[in-house]
């Protein structure tokens, strides 16, 4: 087995068995292989919840990280004016594929023995799967992850407006002979307040994008938290039911 292979069974490894796994694989090798594994960085809870659904449940991991791939493309391709691009339906399979890997991460840290945060999961998740580059290798990665707003978003060229044209009223009759194409000073005074109204119409309309990338991305992320609070009351609402029968069935049975 190659030594990226050894270092991927490091980060298979339950949580508390990979620092002696780590140091138990470079008593094995020398020079600079043997740094190389001792620099390998152990993850926190949650990125290593993240780390085992890649490994465990790969057809849930994939379809997370495609299906972010899909509605980062629909954001960029709507925010560039291209026609086609249907970001509620790409932000709702998103969703979905995003309950799905929580749910996985939470099933499997619980076998393990550990109670993780479902926001911080889905944080994590969320970040992974609209990053334009994964911020570490796939199945080694070693810390949470924050969502900036714009990871959907990075990259993207905004559809070009028109530019806006200021017409020039009549000043009496144009310069004849030498005269013509020369700038009155009122002229040039006109065209350097034109100029200024046009930087500041391009400051406000970037500072639009940017609201609208944030606004965006924000809705992503409470639309997916909205959906992992449903999916938890409906859990919560499952052990209620299932509480009361076996207490109703106690009950009979005296």
């Amino acid at each position: 087995m190659s030594l990226d292979g050894k270092i991927d069974d490091l980060y298979r490894q339950p949580l508390d068995a990979f620092v002696t796994a780590r140091n138990a694989l470079a008593k094995t090798l020398t020079g600079d292989e043997a740094k190389r594994v001792r620099a390998v960085v152990k993850p926190t809870v949650v990125p290593w919840a993240v780390n085992q659904v890649y490994w465990q449940a790969r057809p849930t991991y994939d379809k997370l990280i495609k299906s972010g791939e899909r509605l980062r493309a629909a954001q960029i391709a709507s925010l560039e004016g291209r026609r086609g691009a249907d970001v509620r339906e790409a932000g709702d399979l998103h969703r979905t594929a995003l309950a799905d890997a929580v749910k996985a991460a939470e099933r499997i840290a619980a076998a393990a023995g550990a109670n993780l945060p479902a926001d911080a999961l889905m944080r994590t998740f969320e970040t992974l799967s609209l990053a334009s580059e994964p911020p570490e290798p796939p199945g080694r990665l070693t810390k949470p992850l924050q969502p900036s707003g714009f990871e959907a978003l990075a990259g993207v060229t905004p559809a070009a407006r028109p530019a806006a044209t200021v017409a020039r009223p009549f000043q009496g009759r144009e310069p004849i002979g030498p005269e013509r194409g020369a700038l009155r000073p009122s002229d040039k005074k006109r065209t350097e307040a034109d100029r200024r109204k046009e930087r500041a119409a391009e400051e406000a309309a970037r500072k639009r994008e940017a609201a609208i990338k944030a606004a965006a991305a924000a809705l992503a992320r409470a639309e997916a938290a909205e959906q992992l609070a449903r999916t938890a009351w409906e859990r919560s609402h499952d052990k209620l039911l299932e509480a009361r029968q076996a207490l109703s069935t106690l009950k009979s049975e005296r």
